[in-house]
């Protein structure tokens, strides 16, 4: 990993995080939000990807410390998640990096997987001031409501066909929705299990729709944050 810890100001309290810089020094601003494993190896590896891709990326520690490897501790900590707690330290994290002198242009994209893709587009949807873009790989969260007309800032899905937790109808009924409030949500499907992306669980990864998924966000990304 090329990147470091850092501490940064978050609704009162400071909150940790995982920050790593591309390698020209400067670049747009990329919030990489956690699953609900933690702010795990895995996140960190990520927001190094991004950074190599030219994004100023930082990955919020949203369970201040907490980390876990067991599906049930992680459905613990996933329901335990101060759902308004955590968008202020998302808010914190864009507002720590449009204050950072690398963060050029002053624009700050957002996504996450499984929770945190939730999250992500919670965020967009509850700071649009600070946040530019969002970018959601299958979100869900039982305790995040997106309110389709507050959804502002240019959204991308990501979403896989046989996902149980994820209906790919109640997907397009909600990238619908914003999109006749006037926002802006397209949606791309993949024949793949939830969390595809995540290359360390080879029971569902899909190297395949991982990489044509990366592609399509790096574009999205690129144009939302010019």
């Amino acid at each position: 990993m090329s990147g470091s810890m850092v501490q940064f100001p978050a609704n009162g309290h400071t909150c940790d995080g995982y920050l790593s810089l591309p390698p020209k020094g400067s670049g747009p601003g990329l919030i990489v939000v956690q699953e609900w494993w933690g702010l795990v190896d895995h996140i960190k590896t990520l927001a190094d990807r991004f950074a190599a891709e030219g994004f100023v990326a930082l990955a919020p520690d949203l369970y201040h410390g907490e980390r876990t490897t067991s599906p049930d501790q992680a459905g613990k900590l996933l329901m335990a998640l101060n759902i308004a707690e955590a968008g202020k330290d998302m808010r914190g994290s864009a507002t720590y990096l449009r204050a950072l002198g690398a963060v050029k242009p002053k624009k700050v994209g957002i996504l996450g997987f499984c929770m945190g893709g939730q999250l992500a587009l919670f965020a967009a949807q509850e700071h649009p001031d600070v946040i530019d873009a969002a970018v959601d790989f299958y979100g869900i969260h039982p305790k995040v409501e997106i309110v389709p007309a507050r959804v502002k800032v240019p959204v991308l899905g990501h979403f896989a066909t046989r996902d149980k937790g994820v209906p790919l109808a109640s997907v397009h009924a909600l990238a619908d929705a914003v999109k006749k409030a006037g926002g802006s949500f397209d949606v791309y499907e993949y024949e793949a299990d939830h969390a595809f992306f995540n290359d360390t669980r080879p029971q569902v990864y899909d190297a395949a729709a991982a990489a044509l998924s990366f592609s399509r966000t790096l574009t999205f990304l690129r144009k939302a944050l010019a």
